[in-house]
């Protein structure tokens, strides 16, 4: 039985499927000694290297939870002096699920996991990320509202969303889409300036009580309800 070629390098833990697609175009995978294309399968027995070296076996799977100060890249090109990869300093070979602009800070995930980081940045699923959002001047109801309701940005429309007042310059905002720096370009075309934004939450796991630049384990509880939902929406689009 044979292994789309993303998959399968996702699968070792190395990367996630974007990213080896990435590798694929760049010439870095090989199948046999063969250059690869993407669409490439791979069968059993196949031999898979990156960069001339064999792929290994799966590792130990990782997944943590970082609250991201400012000023950090999500990035692996380790040329960037501030990407999250030397941050973390972890032993494993991990890659962040998404990313914060470097402004931003709060909540996001690092693993080894690919497949779990393809599943959770599947658009269609709708997942939900919360976050915590301080602007230069005091809001309106009409901001409140039309935020929620969409807005035109990147030549498209907004999915509606919950936004909550939570007093004059801060308001809570959960998305289920994920456009470039959509909070800040969705504040900008209102005329507001975000000061800051915070992430709390991406699904079932939240920020609570991690400091401004560290990182925890996700819990046996948070890592069982995630699997959970993300397995029956596989089961669901199949």
């Amino acid at each position: 039985m044979s292994t789309s070629l993303n998959k399968y390098i996702s699968q070792t833990g190395i990367c996630s499927r974007r990213e080896a697609d990435r590798w694929i175009d760049a010439g870095r995978v090989k199948i046999n000694g063969k250059l690869s294309r993407k669409g490439n399968r791979v069968e059993e027995g196949d031999t898979v290297t990156i960069d001339d070296k064999p792929l290994t076996n799966r590792p130990e799977l990782v997944y943590i939870a970082l609250n991201k100060p400012p000023g950090i890249t999500c990035t692996t090109d380790l040329k960037d002096k501030d990407n999250i990869i030397d941050f973390v300093n972890h032993p494993k070979r991990i890659f962040h699920v998404g990313r914060l602009d470097k402004p931003s800070s709060g909540l996001i995930l690092l693993t080894n996991d690919g497949d779990i980081v393809n599943q959770i940045l599947r658009e269609e699923n709708n997942h939900e990320k919360e976050y915590i959002v301080r602007v230069d001047h005091p809001l309106t109801s009409d901001f409140i509202f039309n935020m929620g309701h969409g807005v035109h940005i990147l030549g498209v429309r907004t999915k509606p969303c919950i936004v909550e007042k939570i007093d004059d310059y801060v308001f809570r905002i959960i998305l289920t889409q994920g456009l470039n720096r959509q909070i800040r370009r969705m504040c900008d075309y209102f005329n507001y300036k975000v000061v800051s934004l915070k992430r709390i939450r991406i699904m079932n796991i939240k920020l609570d009580g991690l400091k401004l630049g560290e990182w925890r384990d996700l819990t046996q509880e948070e890592l069982t309800v995630l699997t959970n939902h993300l397995d029956r929406e596989k089961s669901s689009n199949k």
